[in-house]
């Protein structure tokens, strides 16, 4: 693939982030989208709460356990080839599961939490691949911008699918659910190969374009050895925790205490998603003008903290008082990625944005894989109240560990 491309010039970049915007989008409908469908999903295919949570955090754990390698491909290969290649897969996957792994088809706990992890797997391709395009067609001044337009893409995709899976799957089934899901990942795929190219080498991008590593001179270190790097992806997995508690729990928690439906949910959720994309875009913009992505990232910490803290409080209040925390607390946890992955690709530089890209998305989908997996035991052995209480405690956490202002001066 050729970077010396005539009639892609600078402008093509506003095509490059769309295209990155619908397979951000079209990834994190699913991912977002199923486990809202938790109330049919445990009903329909016979699951316990804790059986339900283990294979929801499957979706996470297949995240976390490809990111790295697929950000590690995409600095390799670059992010066409990586973004044609997992977005053609996942929608394949998620064909055969809408023909083959329903609940009439009698699939069981072990063949979902399978599918679940592989769709996991494939899709995390978008994570590291989308956000290099945007390193490498976007300037300093812009890139916050972008990658913040980038990463709205996961709430406004993921509201999407929030609204539109659980409906699908209570109406007509989870094999309408799934065959959706895989549309719109082929959908992104055929954009990817319409559209999404390497930008042209000249004076201004150059700067933007991978280093020759064999050369000393133009050699990047690895991100994974550094250890501000790593300061900032553990900060970003404790503030996963809310977002995770919030998206993959609210219908079953007010289904379970509160006795709403699934309707309830959806909405609290569709709430705290285009909430934080719109705190995503606006953070972007203005840390862009500032330079200020930590100092935020860590202000956004201390806030969505107090908003779960507040949901602890609430727990056995009202529900529309309940449902306030639970919005709050979602949308102050879903409005800081788009800082956080630019601050974490520009320490890395171009070169290797793949792959602190890739770091970045490892952690939180780690964390997205164990929280769902340890709330059902929180809620065994304690409360509702203690799950958000802690999910508040990690957020608060995050606080300290993220790197300060006066580190980020290179």
């Amino acid at each position: 693939m050729g970077r010396d491309r005539p009639g892609y010039g600078p402008r093509h970049r506003w095509v490059v982030l769309a295209v990155g915007v619908g397979a951000q989008a079209a990834f994190a409908a699913m991912f977002s989208g199923i486990p809202v469908t938790g109330v049919s999903m445990r009903a329909g295919y016979h699951l316990s709460t804790e059986q339900l949570g283990l294979v929801l955090a499957c979706l996470g754990l297949g995240v976390a356990a490809s990111d790295l390698v697929w950000g590690l491909l995409t600095d390799r290969f670059g992010d066409r080839r990586v973004l044609l290649t997992g977005l053609t897969a996942t929608g394949a996957l998620l064909a055969v599961m809408a023909a083959a792994v329903t609940p009439s088809d009698g699939a069981g706990v072990a063949l979902l939490a399978l599918c679940l992890a592989l769709a996991g797997a494939l899709g995390g391709s978008v994570n590291g691949a989308s956000g290099r395009a945007v390193m490498t067609w976007f300037g300093e001044g812009e890139r916050g911008f972008a990658m913040s337009i980038r990463q709205t893409a996961i709430p406004v995709g993921g509201a999407i699918g929030v609204a539109l899976l659980p409906w699908l799957a209570g109406s007509y089934g989870f094999g309408t659910a799934y065959a959706a899901s895989a549309a719109c990942c082929l959908a992104a795929a055929a954009a990817t190969w319409r559209w999404l190219h390497e930008p042209p080498t000249s004076p201004a991008t150059t700067a933007l374009l991978p280093s020759d590593e064999d050369d000393p001179r133009t050699r990047v270190p690895s991100p994974l050895r550094r250890w501000d790097v790593w300061r900032l992806a553990l900060a970003g997995a404790l503030l996963t925790v809310p977002q995770f508690a919030v998206l993959s729990f609210t219908a079953i928690f007010l289904h379970d205490v509160k006795g709403e439906d699934a309707t309830l949910a959806s909405v609290t959720v569709v709430i705290a998603q285009l909430g934080g994309g719109a705190a995503r875009i606006w953070t972007g913009r203005r840390t862009d003008r500032t330079g200020t992505r930590r100092t935020h990232i860590r202000a956004i910490g201390t806030l969505a903290g107090l908003a779960m803290a507040g949901a602890a409080v609430l727990t056995d209040a009202p529900t529309p008082l309940t449902v306030t925390a639970l919005a709050l607390g979602g949308l102050l946890a879903n409005s800081w990625h788009g800082v956080a992955y630019t601050e974490i690709a520009a320490m890395a530089g171009a070169s290797r944005a793949g792959t602190a890209l890739g770091l970045l998305g490892t952690t939180l989908f780690a964390m997205g894989f164990l929280t769902p997996l340890l709330i059902p035991l929180i809620i065994t052995h304690a409360s509702w109240a203690t799950v958000w209480a802690l999910a508040a405690a990690a957020s608060l956490l995050a606080v300290p560990l993220a790197p300060g202002e006066a580190r980020a001066r290179r």
